[in-house]
């Protein structure tokens, strides 16, 4: 898919990583250069970079959305179907070039639409203010970064970054992948997109792309049954916390044409990175909650075919110590999650592979007219809670279909069917999603 890319350097420097792109801002929906988030693209060697990608969906799901239809599965099997319209993700980045190798990277997301809140003045109830939520989403600075580049083969990024991280981290942007919403498993046992603050040393050497990161660690008491670390990278505070650290690991290579593999490992602490932190005392203070993730994913485009997947799979110590803590702060763990919310795996799993086909290359006046149709299949497997005890709604497989129309190289109207498998005893979850996504730079 159109790619942004992760190489900030001087303007010298950039000028001779263009010859590594797929034609700058027509690139189409294939490059395969990029390894890590990015937030700039110096189109004609200008310092200033403005773009963004943006995504809207809608959804009918032919299942219950009843928040007990695990726990009782056989009272929703009925249950009428019901439909969602959304906007998962519309993304302003903005960069600039000073000089020197010297550079500067921001991306500011809105989820779901962003939040809203307001206040009224309420004059028939005891004239009094009341401040509201009136919807939900979020707002976040994901990036936001200064950047040293020595060559292309060295450079040190501190700040906000983007942890890459699997498959999704690393290419999440909305041309990264057919199906309408990012691909299930690794957005829901891991975050994403995973970001924290931290400090970055990558570069590019031949056919290999490094990239190595020591951020601050996650937080077990947001891990939970349904989503293992997702929630790890939450703060209740106005600071990241930062008393245990994490590291991560990734190569990538692009030795064969077309194709890119990359690896990615991470490893941290979880346990004793909250505030206060000498909350835990005692036999409790032996805890250390170590984080271990690895992955391999890979993406292919040549010929007409796009293919893409990954494995990840990870580990978490202490899991049951963990999960036995009556920790008194109820604030790390949402109220719908009271029951379940710390009570995790040690192990998740994630698995996907997706490939799709140009059917437009086979028209000439289509080829000529740079319009796509990607005729695709996709599926998944995933558990966000292999343990001792499994809970069997957890573990699920996902089957799609459909298709990714490009108009132009930035655009994608996406269609597909979508079908989530679980285990004997739960109710399967069909549905058909449709969603519209763009990508690019304005500047």
């Amino acid at each position: 898919t159109l790619i942004t890319q992760s190489y900030f350097m001087n303007r010298i420097t950039t000028r001779l990583l263009a010859g590594a792109l797929f034609c700058g801002l027509t690139t189409t929906a294939t490059a395969q250069v990029s390894a890590a988030d990015s937030v700039m693209n110096h189109v004609k060697g200008n310092r200033l970079s403005l773009g963004g990608y943006g995504e809207a969906a809608f959804s009918r799901n032919f299942y219950s959305d009843n928040g007990n239809r695990y726990t009782t599965p056989r009272l929703y099997k009925d249950d009428p179907s019901h439909g969602r319209f959304d906007i998962p993700h519309a993304v302003i980045y903005l960069g600039y070039d000073f000089g020197k190798g010297w550079s500067l990277g921001s991306e500011i997301e809105f989820e779901h639409g962003g939040t809203g809140s307001s206040i009224e003045y309420e004059a028939d109830e005891a004239i009094e203010f009341e401040n509201e939520t009136e919807k939900g989403g979020e707002v976040e600075l994901e990036q936001f970064w200064l950047q040293k580049s020595f060559g292309s083969a060295f450079n040190i990024r501190a700040g906000h970054i983007v942890v890459p991280f699997g498959l999704v981290n690393a290419h999440h942007e909305p041309l990264n992948f057919f199906t309408v919403y990012r691909p299930e498993g690794e957005n829901t046992i891991l975050p994403s997109t995973w970001h924290q603050t931290g400090i970055s040393f990558w570069g590019r050497k031949g056919d290999f792309r490094y990239e190595a990161q020591f951020v601050a660690g996650l937080d077990a008491y947001h891990f939970s049954r349904a989503n293992w670390i997702q929630k790890g990278t939450s703060s209740p505070f106005e600071f990241e916390v930062a008393n245990k650290y994490g590291a991560l690991a990734r190569i990538d290579n692009y030795s064969v044409p077309g194709l890119r593999i990359g690896v990615s490992a991470y490893a941290g602490q979880s346990m004793h990175n909250n505030v206060p932190h000498d909350s835990e005392r005692g036999a409790k203070k032996k805890i250390k909650g170590n984080v271990y993730l690895g992955s391999l994913d890979f993406t292919f485009n040549r010929f007409n075919w796009i293919a893409r997947g990954n494995i990840d799979y990870g580990y978490v110590s202490n899991a049951n110590e963990i999960s036995k803590l009556a920790y008194p702060n109820t604030q790390y763990v949402k109220p719908y999650e009271s029951g379940n919310g710390k009570n995790f795996g040690s192990h998740a799993m994630a698995m996907m592979f997706e490939f799709g086909y140009d059917i437009f290359s086979q028209f000439d006046r289509l080829r000529a007219d740079n319009q796509r149709l990607y005729l695709f299949g996709h599926i998944e497997h995933y558990d966000s809670y292999i343990h001792g005890a499994t809970k069997k709604w957890t573990n699920k497989t996902i089957f799609a279909a459909g298709i990714n129309y490009y108009p132009i190289p930035q655009i994608a109207i996406k269609a597909e069917y979508n079908y989530r498998n679980l285990k004997k005893g739960y109710n399967d979850e069909p549905a058909i999603n449709i969603g519209i996504a763009y990508e690019g730079f304005f500047l």
